[in-house]
């Protein structure tokens, strides 16, 4: 179990492992969590183990060595697909990523190594404590003695450059520096905004007359039944929370009456509102009505940014924000 930051080196740590002497007259096996994933390390292992390939299918993801023995690659998009084969070495990479690791390492992966009394190398950045997280324990409490862990944050990679390194943490939250370049396991994946109770500060019975000639911004997220809308007006002069509406089980009629009333009442620059699923057809009824409405779109690639962003505002007290009442 190999617990280390990120850009460590644990793909590079874990081709040496699939040409390592032990191995090379015996089948092994890469396991990434995605084909994607899967696909730039085969195409690192094709340029690293060209001087000792004697046969390569590209179709099968397979490298033959002139040893006798052959390294195969598998995406864990399925996790069934290596189930019938044999190895002497298996390296799942990125391991904290693979939904149901326990699962797939016992009923899948841990039989492959039967045949040859094989091993297994699970190479990760930390995720919060999930199936990663509990096989890496084996390794630490010294009563699996077949099991050994290693944590090591990104600094070990000398060619990293320590400039690099304090720049991240300059920019990161604290539980994203600690989790992704120091290796830490962190509970529910790193707490992610920390700080909460230091920045609700903004006072409650703020009003327009107070905030006169400033400049108000005003975000909306959208909700109908379970889940609550809500609207918040800020102050970039003050750079405070001056103004909020939360509510839920309202008809999207009533929801656009009250966020228009909200936005006229403290005369904002620009209303900030999601498209994504029910929200498009809301942002056109907006415009329609006259408000400086801009839309964007959460997808899985800016939803990550927005919470870093979000999680540094809070420690560093960038923003404050009215206390629930």
């Amino acid at each position: 179990m190999v617990c280390v930051g990120r850009r460590a080196g644990k793909s590079v740590l874990g081709l040496n492992r699939c040409a390592d002497p032990a191995v090379m007259a015996r089948p092994v096996a890469w396991f990434s969590p995605t084909y994607k994933m899967l696909i730039e390390t085969w195409r690192e292992a094709v340029r690293t183990f060209a001087p000792i390939t004697a046969r390569r299918s590209v179709q099968e993801r397979r490298i033959e060595y002139v040893t006798g023995g052959m390294l195969e690659f598998w995406s864990l998009d399925n996790p069934d697909v290596a189930r019938g084969r044999k190895y002497q070495r298996v390296v799942i990479d990125e391991a904290a990523m693979v939904p149901n690791l326990l699962d797939i390492w016992q009923y899948a992966i841990r039989p492959t190594l039967a045949d040859y009394n094989g091993d297994a190398w699970f190479l990760s950045t930390p995720k919060g404590r999930n199936g990663f997280w509990q096989l890496w324990q084996r390794g630490r409490d010294g009563s699996h003695p077949d099991w050994q862990a290693w944590q090591m944050p990104s600094s070990v990679n000398p060619r990293l450059a320590q400039s690099e390194l304090d720049a991240m943490r300059d920019m990161l939250p604290e539980s994203a520096y600690r989790q992704e370049i120091e290796a830490a396991f962190l509970e529910d994946g790193g707490s992610v905004f920390r700080n909460v109770p230091a920045n609700l500060t903004a006072p409650t019975d703020a009003t327009p007359e107070a905030h006169a000639g400033h400049t108000l911004v005003m975000g909306a997220d959208w909700a109908r039944e379970a889940d609550f809308t809500c609207f918040s007006v800020g102050c970039v002069t003050c750079r405070q929370e001056v103004a909020r509406d939360r509510f839920n089980q309202v008809d999207y009629h009533v929801q656009t009456q009250r966020l228009q009333a909200l936005a006229q009442r403290w005369q904002v620059a620009s209303i900030l509102t999601e498209l994504n699923s029910i929200g498009q057809p809301v942002f056109e009824m907006l415009q329609r009505m006259g408000l400086p409405v801009v839309g964007f779109t959460t997808t899985a690639q800016t939803k990550p940014q927005l919470i870093e962003n979000m999680a540094l505002a809070f420690e560093r007290g960038e923003w404050a924000w009215q206390a629930d009442n």
